[in-house]
């Protein structure tokens, strides 16, 4: 008896899914800033109020094995950028200042541009400046508003943003005026979002919005000034038994989470949700950098580690897609991928061709409920170039190979039995280790931008 509805619907999505698929959709990319894997409701969270990014995982595809590029901000951007690990990268740390990315580096947003989108970036760049090849405005967007600057986009209340090529000031924050009147920067970023929705209404041409919000990175300003909550109240988190800051982290959140509803209520307004693939992820993991705790909440979910380390809980991340008509609701994939697939993802759904040599793979075939033709043979990470602990990290299959720092031996883990990564198995399973020793040689290219003290690898005596 119930074989017929069920047919029914499998036509009817098939159908759908055919139609939907068969022209390139709009894109909206939502970037959350030090948002761990166990942050939102979906994944897990139980204190933490997300019921939009919730509803949205519900409507589309949420992915469980899905990681950043790097466990810190901006070279994990410039991995989704550029479709390239960050062995091979062009920003490959957050330190030294003032590397960014150049002329010749054809990224996502050039891409899409050069296939007929209509593109729009709002929020946190952090691959190139005023002045430098690697400003959005020279590298695809047509309109850009927020923070070109890694640094600046620790303010939440700035005296100035960039409008595309030019300062825009703000003199609501102007130093000694009532917080009432101050002018909070997710709000103007979220603002002009909208309104690039708005002006896509009647335009033929696909667009790419790429969202990346300041949400929920902690604050550069000190520690005794109102700003630096970085979130104008706690609600809805106000009575809660908890420290004052864990209740700033969750009121960000939670903020960021209406931000992302907001969006997705202009999109149905406009009618557009019907033909726009929607894509939710994190830079890294959550921070354990400042006076929030992530375990407060268990915002690395079940995994080990934080922000800057490599880990599973510094680089394993949220991915969510959203997809009318050609994603199944409810759908949850195990597909290993790194934001680094995201660019020949696009590139494949707007009919357009990817960049040669690239790192990532295709997620067009897993959204449209196909395997992909090829999986990873492995990913690799990096990390502390110039600082006092290079650290390096492999996955290959369900094993992972861990360097936690110089003069360190390289650990292992079996993904498949221990997420956690609380087993070493680097003395059992020397063969392995050694295997994945050999592609992290072969993975890291060596930059005179970020140069090492020791070399890539160190064998277990």
């Amino acid at each position: 008896m119930t074989l017929r509805p069920t047919l029914g619907f499998a036509l009817v999505f098939g159908l759908f899914s055919a139609l939907a698929a068969a022209e390139p959709p709009n894109v909206l990319l939502i970037l959350a800033d030090d948002l761990g894997y166990g942050d939102l409701g979906c994944y897990g969270q139980k204190e933490i109020q997300t019921p939009h990014l919730d509803r949205l995982a519900a409507e589309g595809m949420r992915f469980t094995q899905f990681y950043a590029g790097s466990s810190v901000c901006a070279p994990s951007r410039s991995c989704l950028m550029t479709g390239r690990h960050n062995g091979r990268g062009r920003v490959r740390d957050n330190v030294p200042h003032g590397i960014h990315l150049l002329a010749g580096d054809l990224i996502t947003t050039e891409v899409l541009r050069g296939a007929g989108y209509r593109t729009g970036g709002f929020g946190k760049w952090s691959l190139g400046d005023h002045g430098e090849a690697g400003a959005p405005w020279l590298k695809g967007f047509e309109e850009f508003y927020g923070y070109p600057n890694q640094d600046h986009a620790h303010f939440y209340y700035p005296h100035f943003l960039w409008d595309t090529n030019r300062v825009v000031l703000l003199p609501g924050n102007r130093p000694g005026l009532p917080a009432a009147r101050r002018e909070y920067s997710p709000d103007l970023l979220l603002t002009r979002a909208l309104q690039f929705l708005e002006r896509q209404r009647a335009d033929r041409r696909p667009f790419f919005l790429y969202y990346p919000t300041i949400l929920p990175h902690w604050s550069e300003f000190p520690k005794d000034t109102p700003e630096s909550h970085a979130i104008p109240s706690d609600a809805p988190y106000t009575q809660r038994p908890w420290p004052q800051v864990e209740k700033n982290f969750a009121a960000m959140v939670t903020r960021l989470d209406r931000d992302v509803g907001r969006l997705l209520a202009k999109l149905e307004e406009l009618g557009l949700a019907s033909r726009t693939l929607v894509l939710f992820t994190s830079d890294n993991g959550p921070s354990a950098e400042t006076i929030h705790r992530p375990d407060f909440f268990r915002s690395a979910g079940p995994f080990r580690g934080h922000k800057r380390l490599l880990y599973e809980g510094g680089i394993r991340v949220p991915f969510l897609a959203r997809w009318p008509g050609v994603i199944a609701p409810g759908a949850v994939s195990a597909t290993v991928g790194g934001n680094w697939d995201l660019l020949p993802t696009l590139a494949e759904l707007a009919g357009a061709p990817p960049p040669p040599d690239l790192d990532g793979l295709s997620l067009a075939p897993v959204l449209r409920g196909r395997p992909r033709p090829r999986e990873h043979e492995f990913l690799y990470w990096d990390y502390g170039h110039t600082r006092t602990a290079f650290l390096q990290a492999v996955r290959a299959g369900d094993w992972k190979a861990v360097r936690p720092a110089l003069n360190q031996p390289t650990e292992l883990y079996d993904l498949a039995g221990d997420p956690a990564e609380s087993r070493d198995l680097a003395r059992e399973r020397p063969e392995i280790v050694a295997r994945l020793e050999g592609l992290m040689r072969r993975s890291y290219v060596p930059s005179p931008d970020y140069p090492i003290k020791t070399a890539p690898v160190e064998r277990r005596p």
